[in-house]
Parts: structure tokens; sequence; C-alpha cells
């Protein structure tokens, strides 16, 4: 026991912090990317903004790309991963624009892209902070609604390609909205929140070198956390069976590498996760329950390098609830050697993310629009 030092068991121990690329303080140059497209654009481009009835009519603004040559095209509105992003998906800390890059490919293929700054962002309105999966589901279907009223795209075959949480997100539009005529899951989950978080901890921690048996000690505290938050909705009740359950980890286990690190203080630190109201929703939410009600054409990707979405743990629970749907148009792939950002990757480590010059992999990308193309 004593041959660990108290602060390397703070790190480990309580791994709650969500590891998503957009809450990272990091600084680099800003320098253009060389997949990112500029003007003149051989389609056109139009700014558009569109209300969310179901939200106080807040605007949301965004970028509409329609291919010159064809009249009524096919449409696909993107939705953005966890975190406040603008139209581009754009993650200022490792200096990419994947939603730029994937719009301008999908457009040159005949495909139109509606993209749009998340509520709160950019030109959005509305709260950022206060908003949880299921609002950003809204923003979505207001996104619908808004190409349903347009005649220059053919409104029977609007579909959606979510990123990450944005994966999360398509399901739980289409299992409400049965006109949505396709579904592309990039790195999009099959497993609840709470395991998603538990095992993008553990991989991180291994490509770090930490010993298995503390990542194991580490990962039962979670687990106490997580289950608490996924039996109860009152926040005293969650405070109190928080505390009770560590506490009585501690007392059971004292000899836990982990156990020193269970203080008031520590556990006060990890009551602030019920601050958020997304990380709490987020947490509880299961896949399943909504990838079960997905009757449309659906293309499900994972990069076997992502360290976040792990595909091992993910992609098998997708296969599963899609079964049980009843539907008979579902492509499945793990593309070798991408990370979560579809990037080609040597480990998939959040820190390659800002140093690969690569900002979606042209594979990748040829796959989602001859696979949609393939269909409309």
């Amino acid at each position: 026991m004593r041959m660990y030092s108290t602060n390397i068991m703070k790190k480990l121990a309580f791994c709650l912090t969500l590891i998503l690329c957009f809450y990272l303080n990091l600084s680099i140059a800003q320098n253009e990317r060389p997949q990112e497209p500029k003007p003149p654009f051989n389609y056109n481009v139009e700014d558009v903004v569109f209300f969310n009835s179901k939200a106080d009519s807040i605007k949301l603004a965004g970028t509409l790309t329609l291919p010159k040559a064809i009249k009524k095209p096919p449409v696909a509105i993107l939705i953005s991963g966890s975190g406040p992003q603008n139209r581009d998906a754009y993650l200022k800390p490792f200096n990419h624009k994947p939603f730029l890059v994937l719009a301008d490919y999908l457009t040159k293929q005949g495909i139109a892209v509606l993209r749009y700054d998340d509520r709160g962002v950019g030109e959005s309105q509305g709260k950022f902070k206060d908003a949880t999966s299921f609002d950003f589901a809204l923003d979505v279907e207001a996104a619908i609604h808004f190409l349903k009223t347009r005649n220059d795209i053919d409104t029977s075959k609007i579909g959606l390609i979510g990123h990450s949480e944005g994966g999360l997100i398509a399901p739980i539009v289409t299992s409400k909205n049965k006109d949505v005529a396709f579904v592309v899951m990039l790195a999009g989950p099959g497993v609840d929140g709470g395991k998603i978080l538990e095992t993008q901890s553990r991989k991180m921690m291994e490509l770090r070198g930490v010993q298995k048996m503390m990542i194991d000690e580490n990962e039962k505290l979670t687990t106490i956390i997580y289950d608490v938050i996924k039996r109860y909705k009152n926040t005293d009740t969650i405070k109190s069976k928080i505390a009770k359950g560590l506490n009585n980890f501690k007392a059971q286990n004292p000899m836990s590498i982990v156990s020193p690190s269970i203080t008031p203080i520590l556990i006060k630190q990890q009551l602030k996760i019920l601050e958020s109201k997304w990380l709490l929703e987020f947490i509880k939410i299961d896949p399943k329950e909504y990838l079960e009600k997905t009757t449309c054409s659906i293309l499900v990707l994972n990069g076997s390098k992502d360290v976040q979405v792990l595909p091992e743990v993910n992609l098998p629970e997708i296969q599963k609830a899609l079964a049980t749907s009843g539907n008979t148009d579902v492509t499945i792939k793990e593309l070798e050697n991408l990370n979560h950002l579809f990037q080609t990757a040597e480990t998939g480590n959040l820190d390659e993310y800002k140093t690969i010059e690569e900002t979606f992999a042209p594979s990748a990308l040829k796959l989602i629009a001859d696979w949609i193309n393939e269909r409309f």
C-alpha cells in the first residue's frame, strides 16, 4: 500500500470526468488543415435559420449546402457530439473542422447537407449548459421540420448523420419520427452513458500504463456512483446514496489501493457531478431503447482505434438492438486504424488528435457517400 503516493491514488480514484476532446485545455497553433475546403465552391451555399417551437422558439442558425446539378437531392442533417460546437464541429483544442470537411465531400457527391450551430453557440440562441440529449433531439426535429418546407430538396429523403453523442441523438429522433429516411451513426454508443464513461476511462488509463489492479479498483468506485445515478431520480437521495456507498466500500475494503482517497472532501468534489443536468441524463440513457425502434436504413461506423466509444463494447450491442427492431437495411463496420474523429491514427489516444493533419479519413468519407447514394 505505501508504495503508492496519495497524489497518485487521488488521480486514479473517481475517474468521473467525461473524457471528450472539447473539454481538454490544450493550446496549439491554429494552422489550416489540408482537407479544409476553400471557396469558390462548385455547389450552392446558403446561410439559414430555423426555430425550435418546442423550446421557446429559439433560433438555430446553420449552413445548407446544395449540389448544383441535382434538382431535388437527398439531404443529411449533421448532429454534433458532446460539448458546445459550431456548425463545423470545430474542435478548437485540435484545430479540426470535421463537419465542414464532411459537408463539403457529401455535397460534391450529390447529397445536400444541413449543419448548424448548437444551441447557445455561434449564431444560435438558447442555453447549451441547461440542455440534455433529449433537448438536442428537439433541435434536430426542428431542423427536419425546416427542411420539409424547402422545395429544392427531396423531403422524402431526409437523413441524420450523428457523431459520438450525435450518434445517440439520431436514434432518439428516428424512434419518434418514422419519416426519417436514413441514419449514419459515427462512433455512436450502443451502451448506456455510465458504461461509455467506464470503458473509456479504463482504456485511457491502460494507454497511460496504469496497472490493471489499480484500474479495477477505480472502476469499482465509479460503478457505485453510476449505479446510484441510474437507479434514483431525487438529487438529495442520489447524494446520500453515493456518499453511503463510497464510505461502505472504504470500510469493507481497507486494503484497497483507492480506499485512502475516499475522504469527505473528495466525496464532496465528486458530488459536483450532480450539477450537470446533461451528464446525469447521459449516464442513464440506454441507446437500446431507441435503436430497437429504428427501422430506417442505417449505417453504423466505428474506428478500430476509438478510445472514447470502444468498438468492441458498442458495436455488438448496436447490432443486437437493431436485430430486435426488425430492421432489414443495417450496415455495421469497424474501420481499421481510425480514431474517434475518424482520423487515421497510431494509438487512437486523444493527444494524437492535434498532431494528425488529416481531419477525416477519405476512405470513411467515401464509404458514407457511397452508402447514401446507393439507396437514394
